[in-house]
């Protein structure tokens, strides 16, 4: 059998179906890895993952030629609810809606309200010096109590009931299981003959969160998912994380090709090349991020200060002090809280995936008659961009707040964060 290079690699990154009997079902829930094993490679008797007539022939663009041996996969799974009695996900989440809670993701433009159990709203404030607040919303979903979905008895959970099917999706290329919460009778949306609004909120575990908005995103016109991550569904043993296990893919070169494609190995030294000028503590350009479009914008420095500030024309440069960096502060804080978080990789070592850093003696705050301050969450986030950088800012009480910054940039530097999330930067 032989295929094109482009389709082949553009197969592996989107996954396919547990069979390959008749047409695949092609899926990004099945993680997969090529891997390029030498001339010795020998394929491994038991298991029956690979079958020695289950290969595909890959010729490049430059004429070299592979042998990939493709991996038989299963999809057996344990019963992880055998001996769980507990509360069901709904009664786990009960408290969250009865709280009246609501989370927060600020973004360039839009800002994004969950309030758990009620509604979804995405609204923009304009403000102007000595006029009144204009406030541009829509309203992605509402709750009323009959939508409430009724999957509350643990022994219909036991009987293998619709509720009991939890389903999957791929976030952050893990296999994650969520609990759905549908909301319609949103905003009216003209580009849909005035239908309204829906958006489905995927409740996800995760034990250190505090039931924030990971990810907001239009999947086709007018209708939105929204992922929460909170602590509650993790006593529930089937929306427990559990790690996808990668699928390798082995391809030998034939007929004189070299290990691996060329293009590949030049795409990894150019990548290696750009993200040579990493986070730099001899280059202040290379840890100041700015963001922000509207009144407030907001200014980070790494191991400095955090500021938010406006400018105008007129009156300057208006600079508030959300936070400074203090070595001591930091320290104490960390003994209280979690200043580095982990997620398991399929291998099950463990990688860090943030860490937090606490900025206090800020400006004091005319509501509060206390000095700001803010913990900074430094997250990895892949991009095809390597010096892409998103910076957003939540403030979950009065004037305490917690200011997002993700970049391909931080992933190289996570793991030598120390147990109070000290990092070691290269000079």
């Amino acid at each position: 059998m032989r295929v094109s290079w482009r389709w082949f690699l553009g197969l592996i990154w989107v996954g396919v179906s547990a069979t390959r009997a008749g047409s695949p079902v092609f899926s990004d829930e099945i993680p997969f890895k090529i891997r390029w094993p030498g001339a010795d490679f020998t394929l491994a008797t038991s298991g029956g993952l690979y079958k020695e007539d289950d290969y595909v022939i890959m010729t490049t663009a430059e004429k070299e030629k592979y042998k990939c041996l493709l991996p038989s996969l299963s999809s057996n799974q344990e019963d992880d609810m055998k001996e769980y009695s507990g509360p069901s996900p709904a009664e786990l989440l009960e408290p969250l809606f009865k709280q009246s809670s609501c989370s927060y993701r600020i973004e360039s433009y839009w800002t994004y309200e969950v309030c758990h159990g009620k509604h979804v709203r995405q609204y923009h404030e304009d403000k102007e010096t000595g006029q009144k607040i204009n406030i541009q919303e829509y309203y992605l979903g509402t709750m009323k109590k009959k939508d409430i979905r009724k999957c509350m008895s643990p022994e219909d959970f036991l009987k293998l009931s619709v509720c009991s099917q939890v389903p999957t999706k791929n976030i952050e290329g893990q296999l994650t299981p969520y609990y759905p919460v549908e909301m319609g009778h949103g905003t009216q949306c003209s580009l849909r003959q005035n239908k309204p609004r829906f958006t489905t909120v995927l409740y996800v575990c995760h034990p250190e969160a505090k039931h924030e908005i990971l990810t907001i995103a239009e999947v086709i016109t007018c209708q939105y998912e929204v992922v929460v991550l909170t602590p509650l569904l993790c006593p529930h043993p089937k929306y427990r994380f559990k790690s996808s296990p990668v699928n390798d893919i082995f391809c030998q070169a034939l007929g004189g090709s070299p290990l691996r494609p060329q293009s590949l190995s030049q795409l990894d030294r150019e990548q290696e090349e750009l993200l040579k000028p990493s986070f730099s503590s001899s280059s202040e350009r290379d840890q100041r991020g700015s963001r922000g479009v509207g009144w407030w914008k907001y200014e980070f420095c790494y191991g400095k200060h955090v500021h938010q500030y406006h400018e105008d024309k007129e009156q300057g440069k208006n600079i508030v002090v959300v936070g400074s960096w203090n070595t001591e502060d930091h320290i104490n804080w960390a003994k209280k809280n979690v200043a580095r978080s982990y997620h398991l990789k399929d291998d099950g070592a463990q990688k860090v995936k943030v860490v937090s850093h606490f900025y206090g003696h800020g400006d004091v705050c005319d509501l509060t008659g206390k000095p700001r301050q803010v913990i900074v969450k430094l997250k990895c986030k892949e991009s095809e961009s390597p010096h892409a950088v998103t910076v957003y800012m939540l403030e979950p009480q009065t004037c305490q707040y917690v200011l997002g910054v993700e970049s391909p940039v931080i992933c190289k530097i996570l793991d030598t964060a120390d147990e109070n999330g000290f990092l070691s930067i290269p000079s």
